[in-house]
């Protein structure tokens, strides 16, 4: 196969992302030089962070130009290797984006044994996600025994595992998620103590209600009304690790809330712990993640869902989705085949 395909972003979005703000493209597949190696997309990760990839506001990163290919985790396959680092048909991480083919130099590159865990979780519960989950929760959120844990988007690939990891360590696990079938996944399967519809009017009442207690640690990764619900309700000391803000990605500008003084305030009064993180700030603990969360895997402790569209063309449409929680689970796009 000579041709490959790729997703560029064609214009930066205005609020929601539309589909023209992509366009796909066809490309000669490359001939990789000294050192290189041709990999192959497998499976496509796609992120809530994207969104603030596409914009070219002040962020954490450089944005994707305009012209670009979409930013993404991948697992792929190396199909030819000039590197000796790598050998035709290992499988990798990589970042190679939304695309079906990429060169590498082989930096950055990790590789992947499909016999310890499907190749699929290494940008899931065994990837970024479940590193966010894990680092975020343990090392800023420090869960105590006892305590009232409540998470986000609990049905998502980073709050399923922060609920279960707070089990895990002993604390009550109240998750947050969107409809019903999404709550009783997040309470039946995955364990946690009760799980709430944001969608529902009365939501900030039985949220009072499933945290007699008050609320200890809140993981965020969506903000907007379930933040302004959740808010009242933090203990003095409580720890609140910002790893998203999806309910904000398609703003068009930025204004601080009316509340923000009455915030500020309770922040003082409180001495709450309010710490934003990105993922690669504790890059010094993948070791110790890989180990526990394959761990736990292992034995059950902690269970995944993926949300599986098929071809590289459905990218636009299920990232779109992602971003309004269509997707029930890790969202993933199977890009090929996992062996040429």
């Amino acid at each position: 196969m000579s041709q490959g395909k790729r997703i560029v972003l064609a214009a930066r979005p205005v609020g929601e992302p539309k589909p023209s703000d992509f366009r796909v493209e066809e490309f000669q597949i490359p001939t990789p030089g000294a050192g290189e190696v041709l990999l192959r997309t497998i499976w496509l990760s796609l992120d809530p962070y994207m969104r603030g990839r596409m914009s070219d506001g002040p962020s954490y990163a450089q944005p994707v130009p305009i012209n670009g290919v979409m930013e993404a985790g991948t697992v792929s396959e190396v199909i030819a290797s000039n590197n000796p680092a790598f050998a035709k048909g290992d499988i990798v991480l990589s970042r190679a984006g939304w695309q079906t083919h990429a060169i590498s130099d082989g930096k950055g590159l990790a590789k992947i044994d499909p016999k310890i865990a499907p190749i699929s979780t290494a940008v899931g519960v065994l990837g970024m996600p479940g590193m966010t989950a894990y680092t975020g929760l343990l090392d800023i959120g420090k869960p105590q025994a006892g305590e009232t844990v409540v998470v986000a988007a609990a049905s998502g690939a980073v709050g399923s595992a922060v609920g279960q990891i707070a089990k895990i360590k002993g604390a009550r696990a109240i998750g947050i998620a969107g409809g019903k079938d999404k709550c009783a996944y997040v309470k039946n399967e995955l364990g946690f103590d009760d799980c709430l519809d944001h969608r529902e009017t009365d939501f900030p009442a039985k949220l009072k209600f499933a945290c007699p207690k008050g609320i200890d640690v809140y993981f965020e990764n969506v903000g907007g009304a379930v933040f302004e619900a959740v808010f009242p309700l933090l203990n003095a000391f409580a720890r609140v690790p910002v790893c998203g803000l999806i309910a904000h990605y398609n703003d068009t500008q930025a204004v601080a809330p009316k509340w923000a003084p009455a915030m500020m305030r309770a922040v003082l009064t409180k001495r709450l712990t309010i710490r934003g993180f990105i993922v690669s700030d504790f890059a010094a603990r993948h070791a110790d993640f890989l180990r526990d969360m394959s761990g736990w895997v292992r034995e059950g402790k902690v269970k995944h869902k993926e949300f599986v569209t098929e071809g590289l063309d459905s990218a636009p449409a299920a990232f779109m989705g992602l971003l309004k929680g269509a997707n029930f689970g890790k969202q993933l796009v199977r890009v090929g085949p996992d062996k040429a």
